[in-house]
């Protein structure tokens, strides 16, 4: 697994646009590692299992138990497995590069609220704004 460090490398550089599916997939892997960083900040050990064909799904799930403000981005890993199940399954469609970019700005967002929710343990029971990140007072931060 990838450091935090290295994945947000992943999420700022240009997508390569000649492999199309080669960047869906490493997108699509590094999302799963951004969670992965968060179940194993948690004590656990990440699970192989998949949900809906999905392993990303299936560590939402496992991350989210026990901590409700985490379902906050259920639906931006859902998103990233749909828009990567745009670019796998209609490769010769023309907005492809415009559907790889919208992979690779959810799987950023992912990666923003995960790494900032290792920083601040309240973010998320609202929405993932990031405001607690922002503002300098008031800030809880996570012991783990």
């Amino acid at each position: 697994m990838r450091s935090l460090t290295e994945l947000e490398e992943v999420f700022e550089k240009p997508l390569p646009t000649p492999d199309i599916q080669a960047a869906a997939d490493n997108l699509l892997q590094a999302s799963e590692e951004v969670v992965e960083h968060w179940i194993e900040a948690r004590g656990e050990v990440p699970t192989q299992d998949e949900r809906e064909g999905f392993r990303l799904l299936a560590l939402h799930r496992q991350g989210a138990k026990g901590d409700p403000s985490f379902n906050a981005c259920r639906e931006t890993c859902r998103e990233v497995v749909y828009h990567y199940n745009l670019v796998t399954l209609q490769p010769e469609h023309s907005d492809i590069t415009d559907r790889l970019y919208m992979m690779g700005l959810v799987s950023k967002h992912l990666y923003l609220f995960i790494s900032g929710k290792l920083q601040v343990a309240g973010l998320g029971e609202f929405c993932c704004s990031s405001k607690p990140i922002r503002s300098a007072t008031n800030i809880e931060t996570t012991t783990d």
